[in-house]
């Protein structure tokens, strides 16, 4: 039945505006509302406009309405528009709140109706009436359970298109739509808009529309997940037929003929061709390991198996690949890869290749376009609706009222600044989660709007993050630009730093995370200062410290007169620190011996760090701060638990204090990948361990693959690299990390026409020499503060001599991070 209503529904479908009569109406047949009434056809979808005077909102919305009639007309939908200034009289020719709405009917049955302001683009338009009149193909779901149930019932009978689009009426939104027009009939179209529901599928950037195949027609078995297939490219309605077009595709093809004769799907949908050479002798491995490849490459070549032994063709002996691309007149490839892992980086990283060769080309035609992904995500997302009214927009009359009546978050921003305009978005995420939950006020201000509101708070650059609390100075937040950082800071704020214990069961409480338990999950380990109450000193020290560090990790003091008894039982001497790592469960003792503020906070800021972390892009730069060389292990996917266990023994016993020991998930993190090919020219087998120092020299070791990852194995190695017996597989430039193109300098260019303009008005009996001395005194002169501004900046590299040495040396905060 449903497929009967589509075709019907495809065969004609009529897109009406009635509208006001305005001089630059929509390029479509204009009616009286009795005239498009008695045109209405059963079965013709028509959508309809009523207004009666002319308006900017109108003009808008029109010229839109204009340009969305080819694309309309495209699927067989007509606009037309109906003028209600007439002596006719409507119901829908009524209110101006029933004038400010368009209807869909079918027939003479009213579907839906829209606010007009949500047809606010072409996209818009296109995206919405599909979206209406495909409410059979397309489901729109908001939980995991609307997806499971939607994937439980096709098990078996059809495969499932489920995408992820950040708003309805986006150019993604529309994307989908137009291909559930086309495909709705053979695929169940899922869609959603809720994040939530993407984080549970799967680990990709959430941060982007997603659309994933899921293969659960072959599932018989109901107890069985359909196997998932993510979409890599962007959401464009080609993009999205090319990808269903080689889900539909065989999954493996056997081939026995010239490997540049053979023509595939594929090659037709500009995709390169995979050819696994095999031979009769070994097929059932030769054909599992072409399975294994073709679905790692699905969606982005066609994989063939070539039998040797039926092939015509003289393939060399130690080839087992061949690659052909989809470009006429290129030559056909034949490789010899060692490892199944190499076949998919090869092909990868030559498609990144290409396509950053199209974009450099691009970028040659126009220079000018966005160059800063900022600034590109910010214009792309430049429509999409934030729930504002969760934060109070604050103006230069309500600022200091609001924040001296409640505690408060308060975000400085600029609307015209890209990165003020990406934060505002975690900004409102962070609102979104805290809604009912926190009596913590956020609060914004827009410093393009009250300039003088934000110099009175001190800020000098955007965006900024400040916390009001009564009777507190203001606490300005440093810490990453998103959304889960900044919740962890909002929460450990509800505490104070430290928070006073008063009893030795109060700092048991404190230390097994049973006082705070709804901050375990934000601070994974909590500091507690031991002092005896004669130690004023110490304790201000500590308290200063605790301040330093409020919002980042969660501090205590005890200075009772019964201290005594968690020195003991800790056996530790006062003053002291105990730090309880509540995933691990452990409590550790540091004495305090003639240290001072900083010192305080550069031990707890140390011990917070984790043992054997996994590197993020997120937290690098924390662990590069370190100054030590990096032993990275690289893993395709979870760390190996030998390894695991092996690094962080070693890492305990001290074994390791002179590198800084972590791991790298190439799946989590797949610019990985990148850095290895970067560091071998070609993926090597992993896992697989390197030592990489950043701060002296920038070499790069590899711990031999011939052997196994033990105890003596690798001490004996990094012995060997620390008397300098090792060679270094590469030794990266010592280069400046600049942006792809020169900022523009507007300070100096207001200088320069300022300069030429007074230049024109001094009269000519002026001596050159007279205007030099004149301009010495003119005050506020920045150049001296720009030059310095502009040499803290720059990059600075270490001396390549003993890069081991090099890392014993106490850490600085000289600027010199990556």
């Amino acid at each position: 039945m449903t497929s009967s209503r589509f075709s019907v529904f495809r065969a004609g479908i009529s897109f009406v505006m009635m509208c006001i009569f305005y001089t630059s109406a929509v390029d479509s047949p204009e009616l009286s509302p009795q005239t498009f009434f008695s045109t209405l056809q059963p079965g013709k979808a028509t959508l309809v406009y009523f207004c009666q005077a002319e308006s900017p909102r109108t003009s808008m919305f029109l010229e839109e309405l204009n340009e969305a009639a080819k694309p309309l007309q495209d699927y067989g939908i007509s606009v037309a528009k109906v003028n209600c200034v007439t002596e006719e009289t409507s119901k829908y020719c009524g209110s101006e709140k029933d004038l400010m709405k368009a209807y869909l009917f079918r027939g003479n049955i009213p579907l839906r109706e829209f606010p007009t302001d949500t047809l606010f683009d072409v996209d818009a338009i296109v995206a919405h009436v599909l979206f209406a009149l495909l409410f059979n193909e397309v489901k729109y779901i908001t939980t995991l359970g609307d997806l499971q149930n939607i994937e439980n019932a096709l098990k078996g009978k059809r495969n499932i298109a489920f995408s992820y689009v950040r708003a309805i009426g986006t150019p993604e939104h529309r994307a989908v739509m137009e291909a559930a027009f086309v495909y709705g009939t053979t695929y169940q179209f899922v869609l959603t808009t809720e994040i939530a529901l993407l984080q549970s599928i799967g680990p990709e950037d959430i941060e982007y529309p997603h659309l994933y195949f899921f293969y659960c027609k072959p599932v018989l078995d109901l107890t069985q997940p359909c196997r998932r297939i993510l979409m890599k490219e962007s959401l464009t309605t080609l993009n999205i037929h090319r990808f269903i077009k080689t889900m539909e595709a065989p999954l493996l093809t056997e081939v026995a003929g010239d490997p540049r004769q053979v023509s595939t799907v594929h090659l037709q949908l500009g995709l390169p061709l995979v050819f696994i050479v095999g031979q009769q002798a070994t097929y059932e491995a030769d054909r599992t390991t072409a399975e294994w490849v073709a679905w790692r490459l699905l969606g982005k070549a066609g994989v063939l198996l070539l039998l040797r032994d039926s092939s015509e063709v003289d393939i060399p002996q130690d080839t087992n690949v061949i690659v052909r691309r989809a470009e006429e007149d290129t030559q056909v490839e034949f490789l010899a890869l060692s490892h199944i892992d190499l076949i998919v980086f090869h092909l990868e990283s030559t498609m990144n290749i290409e396509e950053m060769v199209k974009y450099e080309d691009m970028e040659e035609l126009n220079i000018e376009i966005q160059d800063d992904e900022v600034e590109e995500t910010v214009y792309r997302d430049r429509k999409k609706q934030l729930p504002l009214e969760l934060t109070v927009e604050l103006t230069e009359e309500t600022f200091h009222a609001t924040v001296t009546a409640s505690d408060s978050i308060v975000l400085f921003y600029a609307g015209w600044q890209a990165v003020s305009m990406a934060f505002l978005q975690s900004y409102i995420d962070v609102a979104v989660k805290l809604k009912g939950t926190s009596t913590m006020l956020l609060a914004r201000v827009n410093c393009a709007d009250w300039s003088h509101v934000c110099t009175k708070q001190n800020v000098t650059e955007f965006p900024v993050v400040k916390m009001y609390k009564e009777g507190q100075n203001p606490v300005s937040y440093s810490g990453m630009l998103g959304t889960e950082d900044l919740l962890r800071f909002i929460q450990l704020n509800r505490i104070s730093c430290p928070v006073n214990i008063t009893s030795v069961q109060e700092a048991e409480e404190y230390l097994n995370g049973e006082l705070y338990k709804d901050l375990v999950s934000y601070s994974s380990m909590s500091v507690l200062g031991l002092f005896s109450p004669t130690m004023t000193r110490a304790k201000e020290e500590f308290t200063e410290a605790g301040s330093y560090l409020k919002g980042y990790v969660t501090t205590g003091i005890y200075s009772q007169e019964d201290v005594l008894r968690l020195s003991s039982k800790y056996t530790v001497t006062l003053p002291a620190l105990l730090l309880a790592r509540h995933k691990e469960g452990k409590i550790e003792s540091i004495p305090l011996v003639n240290v001072h503020v900083q010192d305080i906070v550069q031990i707890i800021t140390n011990a917070s760090l984790e043992t054997f972390p996994e590197i993020t892009v997120e937290n690098l730069p924390t662990y590069l701060r370190l100054q030590k060389p990096l032993l990275i292990l690289f893993s395709d996917g979870g760390i190996d638990l030998q390894h695991e266990k092996t690094i962080l023994r070693l890492a305990k016993k001290k074994y390791l204090d002179s590198v800084t020991p972590c791991w790298l998930n190439l799946k989590k993190t797949p610019v990985g990948r990148g850095v290895l090919q970067a560091y071998f020219g070609t993926l090597p087998p992993l896992p697989l361990l390197v030592v990489v120092n950043l701060h002296s020299g920038g070499r790069v070791f590899a711990f031999p693959s011939d052997q196994a990852v033990t105890k003596q194995n690798l001490l004996l190695w990094l012995k060997k690299l620390e008397a300098g017996l090792e060679s270094p597989i590469k030794v990266l430039p010592a280069q400046e990390w600049k942006p792809p193109l020169p900022a523009y300098d507007f300070l100096s260019m207001m200088d320069a026409a300022a300069s030429e303009h007074l230049a024109q008005k001094v009269p000519e009996c002026i001596k050159e020499t007279d205007m030099h001395e004149s301009d010495k005194e003119q005050p506020d002169d920045k150049s001296a503060t720009t030059e310095e501004s502009i040499g803290t900046l720059k990059m600075k590299h270490s001396s390549r001599s003993s890069w081991f040495e090099e890392t014993k040396k106490p850490l600085r905060h000289d600027n010199q991070e990556l």
